[in-house]
């Protein structure tokens, strides 16, 4: 195995770790310019630091304003769940679907509603911040919070969806950060494939409490599954203070690397039904790396009215190591035959971005309310180069290997506004219109014959949606809206011309009834999407070589439920069933050319069923949880191919089978300072095809992890 330390890793940002270095020193000084105004109002403000919520606190009066369904995944189910990374997490989500490619979730796909969890049509941000490398540059892909860090999981769909933008057709999960606490706490753990994990959390606060500061730190190192072995490093500093009685200042910054041995190539077919557990790519290096900076105000003008800012910057680079292959020979050999000339498909990713938000209570002709405006500025780069190694490996990190096979600049500047107002119609029945208008220009930049080229686009979405509360234990919702999601700068200026490709966008409905008290809390949700002006490639070298060519209908039931019973015991269970995830119509290329007809086929990646159900215990310090997650059979292209096959690209595609995991965790608090925990993934030890891309990934084996928590 080659030593992947060789690999330089991101090139062309070498400001990365300065810039990282000099936001982390300023941080603590921020968090204790206090004044020395002290109240108890503020001082409760402090216990959470100001940031955009898509929800809020789990309470029923903030779930209950949201006009469509929501899923809140709170940090006590976290620390049951003990995840390996937010894949993991997002299972107690009904709507979503994971398609797994490795354990530890370097690279991430989900999909939400039937919308295939290959593309990236589902806003992901975490505290507010969108975390995606490039909303409209792309991609969705190459960076994903760390589990470590994540105290809970706000998931919103329906028409409040429409609070935040773009790529918010199957709506927004939101990863909420750890809030810094007084002391010290810290966690480590061992388990299978040689996987170590350490992670440090502590916190203070000044000595008038108007002042708070933390950071959560964790390293994780493993050989992996399949020896596809990883190390990451991430670190999240988070700061605040009072300014005055009605305003609070926040910052966080973060700092993450990862270093994967992992790469697009997967087994072929016969060694995987020998029960091969290589890794097929063992010299393959996926490098990445991600420094964020956030600055969120908070201003309480009056007595329900408050203004809401928040300022982000971040910088990330993904640089991708992969050896050639011999076509011909792996086909015989029916394993990966590789040569010796490696090239670096290698990114980095530019991006700031103000948003600010209004919120007000008002009073229309006797009927009460709440308006929201916002307004989001965005702008983003990305440099792409494909660095031709031509050798056994890279050794400097100038291009005198073998030059540059592709070097240009993509980059995005975007505006939008938003509003909408609730109207309170009585004490059980309110109504909120609203609506998000984006414009966005595009560009790139070949920077190796000085070519470019724009695009521009305006879109404009309403939305509707209404709650009303029936019984005590019922409120129904409903909502009806559109949703968009760019064309990426690869599809909108492919070949460096402007394709002239509208925005792929959705008309959403939805109906469901929810409620909750004590023992029992439920949701259950009827959904229906007609997406349009599905970007697809054309099939010969056109002038246009994308096009907007197609349509396709979702539609289908999620539910959810909690119930506390008696004796310590609880369960809990959630069912997503996607009858209709199917492409509608003909798809044609820009010359009125039919591509193919795959009317009523189904959506590659979108099972028709995925479910997750448990059980669990507590006895005094004792906590235990049995789960299940089903995952029904899918197809993984338009082809809706039934065998296993790999074609002339070296893609695989077939049926993939549906599949049961079952988890055990287990957690016992000593006392305050001390607990212990320890968890088995896949306890049946079933062995499965989680996806297809160059090969068969293999859904990860049993696994064991055990390991304790300090607190100081």
């Amino acid at each position: 195995m080659r030593d992947f330390a060789e690999y330089p890793k991101g090139l062309n940002r070498p400001v990365f770790r300065r810039t990282a270095l000099a936001i982390a020193i300023s941080l603590p000084a921020a968090a204790f310019a206090t004044t020395a105004d002290n109240d108890t109002q503020r001082q409760a403000r402090m216990a959470q630091l100001p940031q955009i919520d898509v929800v809020g606190s789990a309470d029923g009066t903030n779930i209950s304003r949201q006009t469509g369904a929501v899923t809140m995944v709170s940090s006590e189910e976290l620390q049951m769940i003990q995840p390996r990374s937010t894949e993991e997490a997002l299972r107690r989500v009904p709507g979503v679907y994971i398609k797994p490619e490795e354990e530890s979730a370097v690279v991430v796909n989900v999909g939400v509603r039937g919308l295939s969890s290959n593309d990236y049509k589902t806003l992901v941000l975490e505290d507010g911040v969108p975390v995606a490398p490039g909303l409209f540059v792309g991609n969705g892909r190459y960076y994903n919070p760390r589990i470590q860090r994540i105290d809970n999981i706000e998931v919103l769909r329906g028409s409040s969806a429409l609070r935040y933008g773009p790529g918010n057709i199957g709506g927004v999960i939101n990863y909420r950060t750890k809030e810094p606490a007084d002391g010290i706490a810290i966690e480590t753990s061992v388990g299978s494939w040689d996987t170590y994990k350490t992670m440090i959390e502590l916190g203070g606060s000044s000595p008038s409490g108007d002042g708070i500061f933390g950071a959560v730190i964790s390293h994780v190192k493993s050989d992996g599954f399949m020896d596809k072995g990883y190390e990451t490093t991430d670190v999240m500093i988070k700061a605040g203070t009072a300014i005055g009685r009605d305003q609070w200042l926040g910052v966080k910054f973060t700092h993450y690397e990862n270093d994967a041995n992992i790469s697009y190539r997967g087994l072929f077919l016969d060694e995987y039904k020998r029960g091969e557990k290589n890794n097929p790519a063992p010299d393959d290096y996926f490098l990445t790396g991600r420094v964020s900076f956030d600055i969120n105000h908070l201003w309480t003008i009056q007595p329900g009215v408050e203004l809401n800012t928040l300022v982000y910057w971040s910088d990330t680079y993904r640089d991708y190591w992969r050896f050639g292959v011999d076509g011909g020979a792996s086909a015989t050999a029916g394993s990966w035959v590789f040569n010796d000339n490696v090239n670096g498909n290698n990114r980095s990713f530019e991006r700031i971005g103000a948003e600010t938000r209004l919120t007000a209570d008002n009073s229309f002709a006797g009927v009460n309310g709440e308006a929201e405006i916002g307004l989001r500025y965005l702008k983003e780069e990305m440099v792409d180069q494909t660095v031709l190694a031509i050798r056994e490996r890279p050794r400097t990190p100038d291009n005198g290997r073998g030059g540059l096979g592709r070097d240009r600049i993509d980059a995005a500047e975007s505006y939008a506004l938003y509003a909408q107002n609730r109207f309170d119609l009585s004490d059980r029945w309110s109504v909120t219109p609203g609506v998000r208008v984006e414009y966005y220009e595009q560009t790139r930049k070949n920077r190796q014959n000085g070519s470019f080229v724009r695009t521009r686009n305006t879109e404009v979405m309403p939305g509707l949606g209404s709650t009303f509360q029936i019984a005590p234990m019922a409120q129904v919702y409903g909502s009806v809206y559109q949703a968009f999601s760019p064309a990426l700068n690869g599809d909108a200026l492919d070949g460096m011309q402007d394709q002239e490709l509208d925005a792929e966008t959705s008309v959403n409905l939805e109906l469901g009834v929810r409620g909750s008290n004590e023992r029992l809390n439920y949701e259950v949700t009827a959904f229906r999407m007609d997406f349009k002006n599905q970007i697809i490639p054309a099939n010969s070298n056109t002038n246009f070589q994308r096009t907007n060519g197609g349509k396709t209908f979702h539609q289908g039931l999620e539910a959810a439920i909690g119930v506390n019973l008696d004796g310590g015991f609880d369960v809990f269970a959630n069912l997503t069933w996607i009858p209709d995830a199917e492409f509608n119509g003909n798809r044609f290329a820009s010359d009125g050319v039919t591509i193919n007809t795959p009317d009523g086929n189904r959506i590659p990646y979108t099972p028709e069923f995925v479910a997750n159900a448990g059980v669990g215990y507590q006895q005094g310090g004792l906590r235990t949880q049995l789960s299940a997650n089903y995952t029904g059979s899918q197809f993984t292209d338009v082809g809706n191919t039934r065998a296993i096959t790999e074609n002339t690209s070296g893609f695989f595609t077939g049926k993939i089978d549906s599949f049961t995991t079952v988890d055990f965790s287990t957690r016992y608090a000593v006392n305050r300072q001390l607990e212990l925990f320890g968890a088995v993934k896949n306890l049946t030890d079933e062995r499965y095809i989680a996806s297809l891309r160059q090969g068969i990934y293999v859904g990860p084996e049993r696994s064991y992890e055990a390991g304790v928590r300090l607190q100081f």
